[in-house]
């Protein structure tokens, strides 16, 4: 299997349901699917490329965790949080398109995206989960929204090209290790709520 289109009659892409499929390069996603189950496209290790549709509202845990060919994502404006582990190990990811309505990035959501250079975290979101962005080792800098209350245990472990970081007054917590082993940090605004 290398190619896939969803059609719109289809509402929900189930547990599992393409998990493996080691050759499948490009997944369609009709407009009619409003959940992608947990790990329904995980270690597709070929996919380039998928395109979800407004019509999802959820992504559940490890959907496409492990595909390590995907290059760019946009996340639909109609799903309000990044599950746990949703593109860990997408070592190839070099773009996120994160809408401004969603309000938490689980843990380990982009955990070992190893291309992902820069990336947007919108203002709507609340909380960035344990090891969101742990050995994303080409993340340069990271601007966190004044919305953003907490960031969790090695949140941005192992960052070794992050060179920057602003932290707004919003925070009042940040967990262990969050910012382990950025051996490149030279330069950290932290806010007063800490």
């Amino acid at each position: 299997l290398t190619s896939v289109t969803i059609p719109g009659s289809v509402t929900n892409i189930g547990r599992s349901a393409f998990s493996r499929c080691t050759s499948l390069t490009a997944v369609t996603i009709g407009n009619g699917v409003t959940t992608i189950e947990g790990n329904a496209f995980q270690h597709c290790t070929s996919l380039t490329s998928v395109t979800i549709p407004d019509s999802v509202t959820s992504i559940e845990v490890r959907a496409f965790q492990g595909c390590i060919s995907l290059r760019t994502v946009d996340i639909p404006r109609s799903a309000d949080r990044i599950s746990e582990s949703t593109f860990e190990m997408c070592e190839w990811l070099e773009s996120v398109s994160i809408p401004n309505v969603v309000h938490s990035m689980g843990a380990f959501a982009f955990k070992g995206c190893r291309a992902l250079a820069s990336v947007t975290i919108p203002d709507s979101v609340t909380h960035i989960g344990q090891s969101a962005f742990e050995h994303c080792t080409s993340l340069t800098s990271i601007t966190i929204p004044d919305s953003v209350t907490s960031i969790r245990d090695s949140a941005f472990y192992g960052c070794t090209s992050l060179t920057s970081v602003t932290i707004p007054d919003s925070v009042t917590s940040i967990g262990n290790h969050a910012f382990r082993d950025c051996a490149s940090l030279t330069s950290a605004t932290i806010g007063d709520g800490v």
